[in-house]
């Protein structure tokens, strides 16, 4: 069964400053890099729609919300920043209510069997986004929205979250630390910004930490040994990837040495699992990655390994 890949073009209107890293060419490095590779005619386009505000509430505050839709509406059109790395404008809300509409409608796309997974490629990113406040360049936590959309509306009961970003998912692990239905994984620089990660916030959180300069074999062998049995022992009937390629040797912001093979490998893996006790239902999406060439080579080979092409 065919693919699907999510985005929208409004996911391109959201633009922070000129020189901004997390910049909408990011997604067209990603279109690009699909159709050199010909994977278009197995990962089948979908337009994202916008997600409502009942399933953003499961997973921010109503205040939060409030506060964030009427910042990007300034009187003369201008910027506004949220902190000193995350940066708002008029077609910003819009974008993230695509990238959190596009986790929603790949979740229920996989869980209803009409895609064996799904990528969302959507921007902004969301990982570092808490109940209550936007930051690291991430408006709304979408990984976290999809996730309790499977778990309160959707009827799962257990599902894992595994995110590979090269900066911790400190928003994604604030709002699932006790949740016994979540189990989160993930490997991140440390120490790194949002400085934090070490230790884990709470049991049900598997945090593999990364020296500055650890190269795939670290990052493999962090995996295999502290990912695998837990993802084993907690059996999840779903999977959701934070999928960022920032940690790739080429992103001079991470300061790892990732290459394409790293994550092709660590997808076969998370692939593996999913299989064995989900019937194979993944959903990623996408979260940093900021060398363009390097950036759509990495979700090539995340594509091709969570097809099994």
């Amino acid at each position: 069964m065919p693919s699907a890949f999510f985005s929208h073009p409004d996911c391109l209107r959201h633009q922070p400053d000129a020189g901004h890293p997390e910049c909408p060419e990011r997604l067209q490095a990603i279109d690009d890099q699909m159709i050199a590779a010909r994977l278009d005619t197995w990962w089948l386009p979908q337009m994202a729609p916008l997600a409502d505000r009942d399933s953003l509430l499961r997973a921010h505050d109503a205040a939060y919300l409030d506060r964030l839709a009427h910042c990007v509406e300034t009187p003369d059109g201008g910027m506004v920043s949220l902190d000193g790395d995350t940066v708002v404008g008029p077609g910003s809300w819009q974008a993230a209510l695509r990238a959190a509409g596009a986790a929603l409608a790949a979740t229920d796309a996989v869980i209803d069997g009409t895609f064996d997974n799904a990528f969302c490629s959507v921007r902004p990113p969301g990982h570092h986004a808490t109940r209550d406040r936007a930051m690291g360049f991430c408006l709304i936590n979408n990984v976290a929205v999809a996730a309790l959309h499977a778990l309160d509306v959707r009827g799962l009961r257990r599902v894992a979250i595994v995110d590979f970003d090269v900066h911790h998912g400190n928003g994604t692990e604030s709002i699932f630390a006790d949740d016994p239905r979540v189990l989160m994984c993930s490997t991140f620089r440390h120490p790194f910004y949002p400085h934090c990660g070490v230790p884990a916030a709470a049991d049900n959180i598997v945090n593999a930490p990364l020296p500055a300069g650890a190269d795939g074999q670290a990052f493999r062998a962090a995996v295999e040994a502290h990912w695998m049995p837990r993802l084993q022992a907690f059996a999840p009937e779903m999977v959701f990837v934070s999928a960022g390629f920032d940690a790739h040797r080429e992103d001079e912001m991470g300061g790892l040495a990732l290459v394409e093979a790293d994550y092709a490998w660590v997808t076969e893996a998370i692939r593996r699992v999913a299989e064995q006790h989900a019937g194979g239902r993944i959903v990623s999406v996408l979260e940093g990655g900021y060398a363009f060439s390097a950036l759509g080579r990495s979700v090539v080979a995340h594509l091709r390994a969570m097809a099994n092409l």
